[in-house]
């Protein structure tokens, strides 16, 4: 059905252009288009005759199925679903002692309340196991000389479960007064919970209720609010694995010598799953321990030892039992993972763009797409089917990654459904009818496979090749004039592609880490684009005909240069045409120049009340009025970061009344006359970086009331000698980031200051020569940095008689660096075995990541 849309919006997609020529060529293509049209109409037919016979073949199914024993396949199917515990039983686990000693206290709190402890990870983590030793504990039967088990799973109907949750509970609870233990193993969804929790009595006699499940949801509704009694079950650490491995495979001797890189990088893709541990060890068992080459074939392809191997067939259906539940929509979303390489830190917004361009995304009135794609990646973050990577201190997740065995399951997944390949330089053969293609590494192998005819994505990754002649045609000589995504993301490109602008239902063109350094007029042929990106390219300047876009959603366009302080000038944009208020759907502009030739760009900025997130470089003082006029009607901004042209020109943003009422992420980077009134305003507010401002009054006087600011740095914003944090300020900040400020000469920490600060850094204040006073209150603090600071305020801090190590004896990780020879030597304030006696020997050489970073 989609190839049929596709063909037809194809067939009205071409321009004809003007003149005889483009007569003729607009009456060849009449021809073709009727012709076209014949064929798509024939395979419509066809595709509804299928769709009958699939129907009609479903509902003979259900009469044939009807007819058997429901209850006998119930049985089946709960036997399938519980193989993990039966798995794990039989293991001899390690690393139990402490979890089960944390579970039982959590049982064990004196409250006369029916309190409920949820307990939550991925599949084949263990909870199962984990929940049956504490519940069968002599002091939990002695607590709780009333208890039950009972296994929900996904396979039930609720009312079934009631009649025998009921039955199993009331056989037991024969006294009014009886203080009880129930154990709901396997619960998969909220509505499920809910009915539950409703039938079970409630005595106030401090009985509890455990539960199981992979959906961190069911876990937050179940224990009401109660986050104490949540108990988030994690991967087994490196050593205990290990432990674990060599019990099972080794029959509890240690691993031969010559087996051992290859063994830990097989345990390596079990990710700390015991499940996963304990199977793969099974088959490991069984290998001859000499043959190193069985070891390795094993190594090299788990997914098809999970596929082919009986032993292994407990683990895949558990781990497919997450896939199955999944609602359709999401079933894409979290196959569409299995085309990024293994260890792959998968970028959030990148996620979501892909997800919009491949049509996964279904929309919802109110919400944008991008929205309602933030919500599908959270709940796949809840059933535990996706990990967060990197975390931004605000609490974005900034990337995700997924278990190697689950990427195996969906692989296997994705490859049984045609979904998408991927090409490796050693890489098998893929179908011809695969939709989505990943090459990783190499091209050269690409075009001695079979032709793909409906491919619809092609995304390359660590490709060395040089693109400078990339061929589409010679790739794929059939054609992919159906192409809809194409991400050249860090290819060794030149030159855009003149192919590109021929296919014409392309909706995601990255070419972001190339050397593409100009964008042609023809790419206005691309009218179904909704995602430009061109980030850390050489494009600094984008042709007028970028307006004909006008389904253009995202448009990200610069570049910046990593050193080892921020500079003024290391982020470059580019200039856009006038009228780019014309692209109305655009959600994400940065980062633009407001050049001498843009002069209504600011006034015009206004228009565009869908921007999420807004970036403007080399702003004049003299069009601040203008620009704070458009940005009093970006109600639905998200981010906004402005500079002026140099460090000493002034930025002009004090004439907005009526701020962007979301507005969670603002950066002003050049001289401020004074701190902008309105910035005290943003309740919603949660990271600040002013650069450059050159301040007379003490900015944290306007700042230290935003109730939500999470992240906070100043690089030379202050010209005065002193800070003060005022008791109850700052009441959410958890990073704070201070910066030559060159006549700073005391930072006061009043008791109820930033009551949960993280991490402090400070550098280049060669005035201040003492550590800020109060510091000991910051009790939450977890890593203190100081960056080419005085030694008069470095010495005393040192653990071996320092006079003011006291005040940062509480904190982790204290450390103190110099920039030497291209690279940072940090040296360690800890006397926790990282430094020498004298606290003064190099712990670590780094290339520092800019601090300034938006």
């Amino acid at each position: 059905m989609e190839d049929a849309i596709d063909k037809f919006r194809l067939f009205h997609s071409h321009d004809h252009g003007h003149g005889f020529r483009a007569s003729l060529h607009k009456l060849s293509c009449i021809i073709k288009k009727w012709k076209a049209k014949h064929q798509i109409s024939a395979g419509i037919q066809r595709i509804n005759s299928k769709v009958k016979n699939l129907y009609e073949g479903h509902e003979r199914y259900k009469l044939v199925d009807q007819a058997g024993s429901s209850s006998a396949r119930l049985v089946q199917r709960h036997k399938l679903d519980r193989g993990d515990a039966l798995l794990l039983e039989e293991a001899d686990l390690v690393a139990i002692g402490e979890r089960k000693k944390q579970l039982i206290e959590l049982l064990m709190k004196e409250d006369t309340r029916r309190q409920v402890v949820p307990v939550v990870g991925m599949g084949g983590l263990g909870k199962t196991t984990l929940v049956k030793q504490v519940y069968e504990d002599p002091k939990v039967q002695k607590r709780f000389k009333v208890h039950a088990w009972i296994t929900v799973s996904r396979s039930f109907k609720i009312s079934q479960l009631l009649r025998h949750m009921i039955n199993k509970i009331f056989k037991v609870i024969r006294k009014p007064n009886s203080r009880y233990l129930i154990v709901l193993d396997d619960i998969w969804h909220i509505p499920d919970w809910e009915a539950i929790n409703h039938a079970m009595p409630n005595n106030n006699r401090g009985s509890r209720v455990m539960l199981t499940t992979r959906n961190v949801n069911v876990a937050s509704a179940s224990c009401l609010g109660n986050h104490d009694m949540f108990y988030r079950l994690e991967p087994l650490s490196p050593e205990d694995s290990w432990t674990l491995f060599c019990r099972k495979t080794f029959q509890g001797n240690t691993c031969l010598p010559n087996l051992e890189e290859i063994c830990r990088s097989i345990l390596m893709k079990c990710g700390g799953l015991p499940l996963a541990i304990v199977a793969i060890s099974a088959v490991l068992a069984l290998k001859d321990k000499r043959n190193l080459d069985d070891w390795a074939a094993v190594c090299g392809s788990i997914g098809a030892e999970i596929e082919g191997n009986d032993q292994l067939d407990n683990m895949k259906k558990l781990l497919y039992l997450s896939y199955s539940d999944l609602p359709y929509h999401l079933k894409s979303c979290f196959l569409y993972l299995s085309i990024f390489p293994d260890l792959y830190k998968i970028e959030h917004m990148r996620l979501i763009r892909l997800w919009l361009a491949e049509g996964f995304v279904i929309g919802k009135e109110g919400r944008t797409p991008e929205e309602v794609a933030e919500s599908y990646l959270r709940e796949l973050l809840d059933r535990s089917l996706i990990q967060a990577a990197e975390t931004s201190t605000d609490g974005r997740v900034k990337s995700y990654r997924i278990h190697d065995l689950l990427r195996e399951i969906v692989i296997l997944k994705s490859r049984e459904q045609n979904f998408a390949a991927i090409e490796k330089e050693h890489g098998t053969m893929w179908s011809e009818k695969v939709r989505r293609l990943s090459i990783v590494n190499t091209l050269q192998n690409v075009h001695q496979k079979r032709t793909p005819s409906q491919l619809r994505s092609l995304l390359v990754f660590g490709v060395e090749d040089s693109l400078t002649d990339f061929s589409i045609p010679k790739l794929f000589p059939t054609g992919v004039q159906l192409l809809t995504v194409l991400d050249l993301q860090g290819a060794h490109l030149d030159m855009f592609p003149r192919v590109v602008v021929k296919l014409l239902l392309l909706r995601y063109l990255s070419l972001r880490h190339t050397k593409v350094k100009q964008i042609p007029g023809s790419i206005k042929k691309l009218q179904y684009l909704e995602t430009l990106d061109l980030k850390h390219s050489q494009v600094v300047e984008l042709p007028s005909e970028i307006l004909n876009l006008k389904r253009l959603r995202h448009l990200l366009v610069y570049r910046y240069e990593v050193e080892s302080y921020a500079r003024f000038n290391a982020r470059k944009g580019v200039k856009v045409p006038a009228r780019i208020c014309g692209l109305q759907l655009l959600q994400k502009l940065c980062f633009i120049e407001a050049n001498e030739d843009n002069g209504a760009l600011m006034a015009e900025l206004g228009k565009m009340n869908q921007l999420r997130r807004l970036g403007i470089f080399k702003l004049k003082n003299e069009d601040g009025v203008t620009l704070c006029s458009s940005i009093q009607n970006m109600t639905n901004l998200r981010s906004f970061s402005v500079s002026s042209t140099e460090k000493d020109k002034i930025i002009d943003l004090s004439h907005i009344s009526r701020a962007p009422p979301f507005l969670q992420r603002l950066y002003l980077t050049g001289r401020l006359e004074k701190l902008p009134h309105w910035i005290s305003s943003l309740q919603n507010l949660v990271r600040l970086f002013l650069k450059w401002s050159r301040l007379k009054e003490d900015p944290l006087l306007h700042l230290q009331g935003l109730p939500n600011l999470v992240h906070l740095e100043l690089l030379q914003v202050y010209d005065g000698g002193s800070l003060r944090f005022e008791a109850g300020g700052f009441p959410s900040l958890k990073l704070l980031g201070i910066d030559k400020l060159d006549e700073l000469q005391s930072v006061t920490i009043e008791e109820g200051a930033m009551p949960c600060l993280e991490k402090l850094i400070i550098q280049r204040c060669k005035l201040l020569k003492k550590v800020p006073s109060g510091i000991e209150h910051l009790t939450n603090l977890k890593l203190l940095e100081f960056f080419d600071m005085p030694d008069e305020l470095i010495m005393p801090l040192h653990p071996d008689g320092g006079e003011d190590h006291w005040k940062v004896a509480h904190v982790p990780a204290v450390y103190y660096s110099y920039w030497r020879g291209g690279g940072w030597d940090v040296y360690s304030l800890v006397n926790e075995g990282e430094s020498s006696n004298s606290g003064t020997s190099a712990v670590r050489r780094l290339e520092r990541s800019i601090l300034w970073k938006v």
